[in-house]
């Protein structure tokens, strides 16, 4: 399958303006922007034909220039990440049969979770569009939970069918559990991973379609898949003692800097 990964990156972000350009440190001290993190995720996949950063920022243009990373320029008014691959894919000229969201604000994604993605899409040829999911840990739930009771807004949940397929996403922590989840329980809660996988013809439909109630009322741009009635297959991944963050408010840049100081990655 010929794969082209796209990393959207938006400097006007309402939580984070700028958050593109956050200069994040890793082990050895040294900074670089998180679009430059998120882009080093992407080059490590195996298997991929071509990564692009889409962006409609001169500003974010010319930081990606510096450290070489190939980038499209797509119109101010794409709404999302996805719209805005589906119009890096098209000013590319198509061509590809798999089209890899990974978003810019995720530079912790193990490339492993995105090499399941392409399986995923391999061996499910009925599936148009695939997300990975990660169970929780304690320590993750307990992230979650802080998050909505400090009023943030903070990472995403699923809950999915027997077959896979996303029954919903939220930035509420669901399923809600009603009470403590006991010693020898599994946490029941999945973390949605900030990367998809969509069919060519998947892609180029979405931006045709207008914004349903649910994807505006939670800001979740894959809930129009599933307001229009298209499965999103959820692909359970393992993070292999890796710890994963995604950058969605200014205090998660300590987090992150964390992570990447613990894992020794520079």
């Amino acid at each position: 399958m010929r794969t082209l990964i796209v990393i959207p990156a938006r400097y006007a972000s309402t939580r984070f303006p700028g958050k593109p350009l956050a200069p994040l440190r890793g082990a050895t001290g040294a900074a670089k922007p998180l679009v430059r993190r998120s882009w080093e995720a992407a080059r490590a996949v195996p298997g991929v034909e071509r990564v692009v950063v889409a962006t409609d920022d001169e500003r974010i243009r010319a930081a990606c220039a510096e450290f070489g990373a190939e980038v499209v320029m797509t119109p101010a008014g794409c709404a999302n990440g996805t719209e805005r691959c589906a119009a890096a894919h098209e000013a590319l000229g198509g061509g590809y049969d798999l089209v890899v969201n990974l978003q810019g604000d995720a530079p912790l994604t193990p490339p492993g979770f995105v090499s399941a993605l392409i399986s995923a899409m391999q061996a499910r040829q009925d599936a148009r569009v695939a997300t990975p999911v990660l169970r929780c840990d304690r320590a993750a739930l307990d992230s979650f939970l802080a998050d909505r009771a400090a009023g943030r807004v903070g990472g995403t949940t699923a809950v999915f069918d027997a077959r896979g397929n996303a029954l919903y996403f939220s930035k509420e922590v669901i399923p809600h559990t009603g009470r403590p989840i006991g010693p020898e329980e599994t946490v029941p809660v999945f973390h949605h991973v900030g990367v998809y996988a969509y069919r060519p013809d998947a892609l180029a439909a979405y931006p045709r379609w207008q914004p349903g109630p649910l994807e505006l009322w939670e800001g979740l741009e894959q809930l129009r898949f599933l307001e229009r009635g298209v499965p999103v297959a959820c692909v359970e991944v393992e993070a292999g003692g890796a710890r994963f963050w995604e950058l969605n408010n200014p205090v998660d840049i300590a987090r992150i800097e964390a992570i990447l100081k613990a894992a020794g990655i520079p």
